[in-house]
């Protein structure tokens, strides 16, 4: 009689139990452990981030230039500028990635008073860019005070949930403050006209709340609220339910209007760049055929120039850079640490995700820039100062193992130098 061969004799693993295992190895090498989390996430943020910000300054060159030539302006305008907050910005993060975060938790009532404060200004003697009064002339610099409000906010909510961390199973203290101020932001946004901008600030206020722990329920209920909201905010407002019902047919509005032209025009960038691109600076439909090319489009131009390839480099990079940041949220033991890095890695990431997503046409066209890459100084400026808060948290971790061992005291002894280790 011949007996069935076990599992242990033949060495082989059910399928769903090989899956678990790949899985669980999988999230370890994701979360890092030792060395590897010590040692290289820090490099693995800051190089990603240089990378991606280098791409944006190249491809705003190229995907500006033709329209600045045409405006009778030097083609090197929007880059160069782009260069310039590109180089603030880095000072900046290297700044904020040498101070003690615990220090920030000082700023945050200051900084969201500044924000709101901002926010209302921008409404008096703001300008308006296409529709959207969400900008400040600085003498002939224009800065974006919705940005600033981005990182303020989630600072601000990371120190106001640390402090109420037990308590918040209790829905009085999920509320308050942390939603009316949230709400204040988001509606000073809105009166803007900028639905893209308050939608990754509600992004943003859902992430914070998670990360400190709150229940899974509450999601629920803020989700259908959300979901009624922007059902009435569409059905109010003509040019946005034009832009819905072109991205879902396909067609033009009842008024003649093609509100999904900007993104046909994208897929052609990126279908006509084939695997490898057109050639960099070589794009045609950067000439006038997609508007704002070198902003929220400007990923359709990489497609274009650069092919798939260059797409997946981007892609990459992201992902580099949202792999390393998790790496910190799950090493982080304190409530404020860690709801303030996951709530940077929702922002940047579900930001790039939301660009990506409307030039590849999966979501109606919305307003939001490619973090790092799309032309603007205050998006950019604002996204390398959060890099640098996860920075110092990165540092955090490394600063142990970096430290040289303690060496020991010396005293002179009639001249010869004598330590002051006990002899065996």
């Amino acid at each position: 009689m011949v007996s069935t061969p076990t599992r242990a004799r033949t060495g082989h693993v059910p399928p769903l139990a090989g899956l678990r295992v790949w899985y669980r190895t999988f999230w370890a090498k994701l979360e890092g452990t030792g060395k590897s989390r010590n040692g290289s996430t820090y490099y693995l943020i800051l190089g990603s981030t240089l990378a991606l910000t280098a791409i944006g300054i190249m491809m705003v060159l190229s995907a500006s230039s033709v329209e600045a030539i045409a405006a009778g302006e030097s083609p090197y305008t929007a880059a160069l500028k782009q260069g310039v907050f590109a180089g603030m910005g880095i000072f900046t993060m290297f700044v904020l990635s040498r101070v003690n975060v615990v220090w920030l938790k000082r700023l945050a009532w200051p900084l969201i008073g500044a924000a709101v404060v901002l926010l209302v200004l921008v409404q008096v003697v703001g300008d308006e860019v296409n529709g959207n009064k969400n900008w400040i002339d600085l003498g002939g610099i224009t800065f974006q005070p919705s940005e600033a409000s981005k990182l303020a906010l989630a600072l601000w909510m990371a120190t106001v949930l640390a402090v109420k961390g037990k308590l918040l199973h209790r829905w009085q203290h999920v509320f308050v403050p942390v939603i009316p101020m949230a709400a204040v932001v988001i509606g000073l946004v809105l009166i803007g006209n900028d639905l893209g901008t308050a939608m990754i600030i509600m992004m943003i206020t859902a992430a914070a709340l998670f990360f400190a722990g709150v229940p899974l329920y509450f999601f629920g209920i803020a989700g259908l609220v959300a979901a009624a909201g922007t059902a009435v905010m569409a059905v109010t407002s003509s040019n946005r339910m034009c832009r819905i019902t072109s991205w879902w047919t396909g067609e033009s509005c009842a008024n003649g209007t093609d509100a999904n032209y900007q993104a046909t025009n994208g897929l052609y960038g990126l279908a006509s760049g084939g695997w490898f691109g057109v050639g960099l600076g070589q794009s045609r439909q950067k000439y006038s055929w997609i508007p704002e090319a070198h902003n929220d489009f400007i990923f359709a131009i990489i497609g274009e120039e650069l092919g798939l390839v260059g797409t997946v480099v981007v892609l990459i990079l992201f992902a580099i850079l949202g792999a390393a940041i998790y790496r910190v949220v799950v090493a982080q033991e304190d409530l404020f640490h860690r709801v303030l890095a996951g709530t940077i890695m929702v922002w940047l990431l579900g930001q790039a995700t939301v660009n990506m997503s409307v030039v590849t046409g999966l979501v109606p066209v919305i307003g939001v820039p490619l973090p790092f890459i799309s032309y603007g100084g205050s998006a950019l400026l604002m996204s390398l100062c959060a890099v640098g808060v996860v920075l110092s948290l990165a540092r955090e971790q490394i600063a142990p193992s970096v430290q040289p061992k303690r060496l020991p005291k010396f005293r002179t002894k009639g001249g010869r130098p004598t330590s002051t280790r006990k002899r065996k």
